[in-house]
């Protein structure tokens, strides 16, 4: 029995670890906020909580392509934006204070720590968590600062 293995990814991570290649086709950013101490009149007003995503996706240069929101009975809301880079997406808690925002982006055109800066002020955010991760490169490294310079 063959075991076929294909070493081209293998190979491109070396090459962009060792500063080869300036960034991989596969590359992505992921911020993941915790949000807390929102303004909780924001966060059961789907129409600003669906105007603020959108704005912040634009205003970082990204091209979006849908969105959807969704407000929940009692309280809350849920949505995506669609870009062309990927999406971000959000989960509010209005009873808490709380909104959970998901920032994925490939490649480097769009920085999402410039989007989860956006989100947090707009939304009156006091504690702000923030795990950031570079993607589409093996391994899944958590990081406090991405590795490409803008």
């Amino acid at each position: 029995m063959a075991i076929v293995v294909d070493y081209s990814h293998i190979f491109n991570v070396i090459n962009y670890a060792l500063g080869r290649c300036k960034i991989l086709d596969t590359y992505s950013r992921h911020c993941i906020l915790e949000l807390w101490g929102c303004h909780e009149a924001f966060l059961v007003d789907r129409h600003f909580i669906e105007k603020v995503m959108v704005n912040v996706a634009l205003e970082t240069g990204a091209e979006v392509r849908e969105a959807t929101f969704h407000a929940f009975t009692p309280q809350g809301v849920s949505g995506v934006v669609i870009i062309s880079e990927s999406h971000l997406s959000i989960h509010t808690f209005p009873e808490h204070g709380y909104a959970g925002v998901d920032i994925f982006t490939c490649g480097n055109e769009i920085d999402p720590k410039e989007a989860a800066h956006l989100i947090s002020k707009r939304l009156g955010a006091k504690k702000i968590y923030e795990l950031n991760m570079e993607r589409g490169l093996g391994e899944i490294l958590i990081k406090r600062e991405y590795k490409v310079e803008f």
